[in-house]
């Protein structure tokens, strides 16, 4: 089972970093720097869903509160962050761009976390206690990571 959710990872990764490289990069430098940052905190607002790791049936019963509850309030701090940014930059609000940061660095650390953390504390249950939310961390976390390198490249640039 621990392979499977290696490899399930390694392939998102793989997969996510091949949308960037042919995909997303090319149409963000046809875009204001404005536009693209809010397009690439769109799906950041969704974020919300990490709140799964919390609910009772959608998880199983092993899955280690430890790691739950900082995962899921994570992510919706992160969800709130990149609503907060996208609406500030919607009214062009002087402080949007801080606001991008402090969203991106926040969201680009709390999956780091849940990803250091997930080895160590999910070692006894495996990923099966993940239940239903064992998508999250295999298909949606190195998607939006890629993300968050995008956007930090944008801040920088």
């Amino acid at each position: 089972m621990r392979a499977l959710f290696g490899l399930s990872m390694l392939f998102s990764f793989v997969a996510w970093g091949i949308v960037v490289c042919l995909y997303l990069s090319p149409e963000v430098e046809t875009i204001t720097k404005r536009a693209a940052l809010m397009a690439l905190m769109a799906p950041h607002m969704f974020r919300f869903i990490g709140l799964g790791f919390l609910v009772p049936g959608v998880v199983a019963g092993i899955l280690p509160p430890g790691w739950a509850r900082p995962a899921a309030w994570g992510d919706l701090g992160a969800a709130f962050l990149a609503i907060a940014a996208t609406l500030a930059f919607a009214a062009n609000a002087p402080w949007a761009i801080a606001l991008v940061w402090v969203f991106n660095i926040w969201g680009t650390v709390d999956l780091l976390n849940a990803m250091v953390q997930g080895p160590r504390k999910l070692s006894k249950s495996g990923p099966g206690a993940l239940g239903t939310t064992f998508y999250i961390p295999t298909l949606i976390v190195p998607g939006l990571l890629a993300l968050h390198a995008m956007i930090f490249r944008l801040l920088v640039s």
